[in-house]
């Protein structure tokens, strides 16, 4: 915790409540009710669409919401008045894509924003960003530029950067999404020791296996709501709902859910629906 900050005493990292999205016409989220415990992982699961990266990018206020409240480890960020750049400094985030300065080194990427945020000196920033680095096991990577790194190895510089800010809470939007099959799982071991060491973490995820053995509570999204959530036992291996079971047949077996949808006249999982 931040010497800086007022001492937290929420119980919840997160809260949503009644949370509405709107682009246009078109309403992405519809009255989204939904809570993360201090030292508790959840993954968000679902089709493409369904509202799950739009609900993550609300609790920092990336995306702002058309209506509802969101409070963060206390503080609500939706509130007109909120120091949202307050807020965002206990709150990590990692997305599909790395972010990374392309014109700085690795450790470069990680001291930037702890001496102009935090007003840490070089020495201090570094010390960190060296930590941060042998967390994710690129302790030798610190003068490589992005260019000079694969995939997998850039979002492990992404994920070291933010933890350099020591937030309360990390927040993980597809994060393996971009990466080749045989970098995933690096990845993913670092997410897995944040979760061991008790880090609260928010993480949307296509990655089943993942969520199955590191989540504590796993929620499924479908059009813009939340169809089903609890442990990832009773989740994926005996959801409830029938609109869970069909995503996850996807999702699991492809091959066979291709054949059964083939079957039933429904097009290939591959397609868009309209």
């Amino acid at each position: 915790m931040h010497t800086d900050q007022q001492p937290v005493t929420a119980r919840r990292a997160i809260e949503v409540e009644g949370l509405h999205k709107s682009f246009g016409a078109l309403e992405v989220l519809k009255g989204i009710d939904f809570s993360v415990e201090r030292g508790e992982v959840v993954c968000v699961i679902g089709p493409s669409g369904s509202g799950k990266s739009t609900l993550l990018r609300c609790v920092n206020l990336l995306e702002e919401p058309t209506a509802g409240r969101v409070t963060v480890a206390g503080t609500e960020v939706t509130d007109p008045d909120v120091d949202i750049d307050r807020v965002r400094r206990r709150i990590g985030m990692v997305f599909q894509s790395f972010n990374l300065f392309p014109h700085l080194t690795a450790l470069e990427n990680l001291t930037i924003a702890q001496r102009r945020v935090l007003r840490r000196d070089r020495a201090a920033a570094e010390q960190v960003a060296r930590a941060n680095l042998e967390r994710v096991g690129l302790s030798d990577k610190e003068s490589a530029y992005p260019a000079q790194l694969s995939g997998g190895q850039q979002q492990r510089v992404a994920i070291a950067r933010a933890l350099s800010m020591e937030p309360e809470l990390m927040l993980f939007d597809e994060p393996t999404s971009a990466l080749d099959p045989e970098l995933v799982g690096d990845v993913l071991a670092v997410m897995r020791g944040l979760a061991q060491e008790g880090m609260t973490m928010l993480v949307v995820t296509h990655e089943m296996s993942f969520a199955r053995e590191v989540a504590d509570r796993v929620v499924f999204m479908d059009g813009g709501i939340i169809v089903e959530e609890g442990v990832p036992e009773r989740v994926i291996a005996d959801p409830q709902h029938e609109r869970t079971r069909t995503f996850l047949a996807r999702v699991l077996d492809p091959a066979a859910a291709g054949i059964i949808e083939v079957a039933e006249g429904e097009p290939p999982p591959g397609e868009q629906q309209p």
